[in-house]
């Protein structure tokens, strides 16, 4: 797993002195989980370094042709490919800088619709990206809690072609921690 590491490694200079919002700890720390949870539904090496590298555009400064040039130093051309076309996919559109006559909900709204069209592949690294998120945020008992755990759902009833196992874990983490915020 020598590209692994070289990946993580990677992801962990990008995100550099970034933290979680929710829980005190390394940035670095969600992607490895991210990672780890779609280990446990494949082993498909450009899935998992999609996992590890899934922020890094939307998060750091590293450009697309940046991240294209560390991959092919890493992986085959059809590897490479695959592993920018679904960090690319894992990429919010619909963000603030670039949309600001939009509200927050109304972007959300259509980055799930969005979301609903990437690749089942894709979908399968954002229900273990989901899956942590609200693991966190639950932990942490942030009052942005309910307002996540709102808009993971919408974006998991919009996704439904990726990996059945992670979608059902996704799903019953935001609907426990809902249940939870809402005192049921």
């Amino acid at each position: 797993m020598e590209k692994l590491e070289a990946i993580t490694d990677f992801a962990r200079r990008a995100h550099e002195g970034q933290r979680r919002k929710f829980i005190d700890e390394p940035y670095i720390n969600h992607l490895i989980r991210v990672s780890d949870f779609c280990r446990e539904v494949t082993s498909e090496l450009p899935v998992i370094a999609a996992a590890v590298l899934h922020d890094l555009l939307e998060d750091t400064a590293v450009t697309t042709d940046e991240l294209s040039q560390f991959l092919s130093e890493q992986f085959s051309p059809e590897e490479t490919r695959r592993t920018l076309k679904l960090v690319q996919e894992l990429t919010d559109i619909y963000t603030h800088g670039d949309y600001p006559e939009l509200n927050r909900d109304k972007r959300k709204t259509r980055e799930a619709e969005r979301l609903g069209k990437i690749s089942a592949t894709a979908q399968t690294i954002k229900y273990a990206d989901i899956l942590d998120n609200s693991l966190d945020i639950m932990k942490s008992g942030s009052g942005f809690a309910p307002k996540y755990l709102i808009e993971a759902k919408m974006n998991l009833e919009k996704m439904n072609r990726g990996n059945k196992e992670l979608y059902k874990r996704a799903k019953e983490a935001v609907t426990e921690g809902l249940r939870k915020v809402r005192g049921r």
